[in-house]
């Protein structure tokens, strides 16, 4: 078998119907559109609803903004921390336990109680978190965030003109 002799298989590929080229066999005529009416005459556009107010344009806009200087941690509670049995607590050993995702920023939440003393490496703690972890013995570390000045989104920029 060569190149040329490849064909697809029988019935796989079917033509497509040319409507309204007469009256002779199916589609003809009024081609599947009817007899009179706007729809049998042109193209009527998505949504037109006969000069009644679309209901798109009904409904109200979305209220408020999008931050485009948000923040956004991913939360460990302290529970979790002494589940995983970590001695030293970064973002990096979370990542390896499938804790968090990769790249994300880290804040240490205060749920649930320490038993022995861990060293953690984050972003940022809530304040009774940090009280539970030095109170067990532990030690906290605020690791700096991957920028000084959190960049606007693109489309918020505004330029002088």
């Amino acid at each position: 078998m060569k190149v040329h002799d490849l064909k697809p298989a029988e019935g796989s590929r079917t033509r497509r119907k040319r409507k309204g080229r007469g009256i002779g066999g199916k589609g003809g005529k009024t081609a599947g559109r009817g007899t009179k009416g706007q729809r049998a005459r042109g193209t009527v556009p998505i949504g037109f609803e006969g000069g009644q107010l679309p209901l798109q344009q009904r409904l109200p806009k979305l209220r408020g903004f999008t931050n485009p200087f948000r923040v956004e941690y991913q939360a460990i509670n302290l529970d979790t921390i002494a589940e995983s049995g970590l001695t030293e607590v970064t973002p990096e050993s979370l990542l390896e336990k499938g804790l968090v995702g990769k790249g994300a920023l880290v804040k240490i939440l205060g749920r649930g109680e320490l038993s022995s003393a861990v060293t953690v490496k984050a972003h940022a703690f809530s304040k009774s978190a940090e009280a539970a972890i030095t109170g067990a013995g532990g030690t906290v570390e605020k690791l700096d965030l991957p920028f000084k000045v959190r960049p606007p989104a693109k489309g918020n920029a505004h330029t002088n003109r």
